[in-house]
């Protein structure tokens, strides 16, 4: 009778362990997100339904902050996340947490800490920082190349507003990234429709609707044919259906919202890292100190085609994936603009970030402004010839 009663402990007890660690044998594994705002900001959104699949397929435990703003907040929420939830790798998607996000990645040398955009960790020497982001200027110029194609409908039927092809682009800040990402758009036109000039109008806001949708209807006003942004709003998609304005946006397709003027969007697929940082965290692997996705791994993506774009678009595209993927095309290709009316071959740029922005590394090899290859934080911000900017307060 007793070793039955003892047999029947020993089931007992292991029955309990093993609900306790889960199927697999494991310890439950949970993943920290910070988000700087929810879903109803376009460029939170794309991470958090990314973080969503990604801890999914990977069977981990995801746990989300959101609202949280760029300031010691973001320390306090990955200290939560940390010491509340037991998370094992801490993943914060804004520029501007990343200071704070480095403090607490010195406080915890057990935790990983991943941050989208950044420009510190391969110099921070800390071995569980690191950066990531993608080659998204060779997305953003693909999208030019379908509004390139819209203006040269617009102009072959005669709707041009002016005597030449003007595309209008919302940004938020005068950053590296911003800069980056307009200028391989506007490239992108510049590729099919070369007479194309562009005025860019600063929010100084990420985030703001009223203010997306207002410098989108300035854009409109000033005589802009077609309009694209790096907001996270539906401001500026929402002033462009209005007025019959086609529009390129980001982060997400708005032809549910748009039908009429929707024509393509552009975005990073963070599905790949966020299965790539679940997969070294859990193993007990190094994690690349600074990751750059690309087309070739699905980091770079694309949404559907609006039914607003011209004729020949989507065979056109394919064409210029390929080139990109095999290096015939370069979106920065210095032969292709003009700084002050001269072609550049020589530029230092700011990689090594400190306080001052001191320009420390030479970009441009053999004729090519090498974006993403020092870092993966953009880091291309020469002003271009073509390109207007309506101001740069921010």
């Amino acid at each position: 009778m007793k070793k039955i009663l003892s047999a029947i402990l020993v089931v007992l007890m292991c029955v309990s362990m093993f609900a306790f660690v889960g199927c697999s044998g494991t310890e439950e594994f949970k993943v920290g997100f910070i988000f700087l705002h929810d879903e109803n900001s376009t460029y939170d959104k794309n991470f958090i339904d990314a973080a969503v699949e990604a801890c999914k397929n990977m069977g981990v435990t995801m746990v989300q902050k959101t609202q949280i703003p760029e300031s010691t907040e973001c320390y306090d929420a990955a200290k939560e996340l940390i010491e509340v939830d037991g998370c094992k790798v801490i993943f914060a998607d804004s520029f501007g947490h990343e200071s704070f996000l480095m403090d607490a990645a010195r406080e915890y040398p057990d935790v990983q800490f991943c941050h989208a955009t950044g420009t510190q960790a391969h110099t921070a020497e800390l071995d569980n920082f690191h950066n990531a982001f993608a080659s998204i200027y060779e997305g953003r110029y693909i999208a030019g190349v379908v509004a390139g194609m819209k203006l040269n409908e617009l102009k072959e039927a005669g709707k041009l507003k002016g005597d030449v092809p003007k595309m209008g682009y919302v940004g938020a800040f005068t950053f590296a990234e911003v800069i980056s990402g307009y200028t391989s758009f506007y490239l992108g036109a510049k590729s099919v429709c070369e007479d194309v000039v562009m005025d860019v109008k600063f929010t100084g806001s990420w985030y703001d609707e009223t203010k997306e949708k207002q410098a989108a209807q300035m854009l409109i006003d000033g005589g802009c044919d077609l309009i694209s942004q790096h907001a996270d709003s539906m401001g500026s998609p929402t002033a462009c259906e209005n007025a019959g304005i086609p529009n390129v946006s980001y982060n997400g397709s708005t032809a549910a919202a748009c039908p009429n003027t929707f024509l393509i969007s552009s975005r990073i697929n963070w599905v790949p890292y966020f299965e790539y940082m679940i997969t070294q965290a859990k193993e007990g692997k190094a994690i690349d100190t600074d990751w750059t996705g690309t087309l070739e791994n699905g980091a770079v993506a694309l949404t559907e085609l609006g039914t607003a774009v011209a004729e020949g678009t989507a065979e056109k595209i394919e064409e210029v994936k390929a080139g990109l993927k095999d290096g015939s095309i370069n979106v920065f290709d210095t032969a292709n603009f003009t700084v002050g009316g001269k072609t550049l071959d020589s530029y230092t740029a700011d990689v090594d970030t400190d306080k001052d922005f001191t320009p420390d590394t030479e970009a441009i090899e053999d004729g090519v402004f090498y974006e993403s290859k020092h870092r993966s934080g953009p880091y291309f911000d020469i002003r271009i010839d073509g390109i207007t900017l309506l101001d740069e307060a921010y």
